[in-house]
């Protein structure tokens, strides 16, 4: 369930908001009466949205696939040089 609280309660609490939200409680910030942001846990698991799943399965495969440098190489010492 989420709680409404003002800017000024979040403010002066905030610790205590933060304890709470750590216990899985969410709070919706209100300034004048409006919602303004919300305090809620970080999920363990990113939820990407279908354009972000198709961008990332194509970067993984053009990652397995590789890069055609040619005939140059780059030596590892000189990749992690710095």
């Amino acid at each position: 369930m989420t709680k409404s609280i003002t800017l000024r309660e979040a403010n002066q609490n905030f610790a205590r908001y933060v304890r709470e939200v750590e216990a899985g409680q969410e709070f919706v910030i209100t300034r004048r009466g409006e919602a303004v942001a919300k305090l809620s846990p970080v999920t363990a698991k990113r939820v990407l949205t279908p354009e972000q799943e198709a961008a990332w399965r194509r970067t993984l495969a053009r990652l397995k696939k590789g890069w055609h440098l040619g005939d140059w190489k780059i030596p590892r010492d000189k990749i992690y040089e710095r």
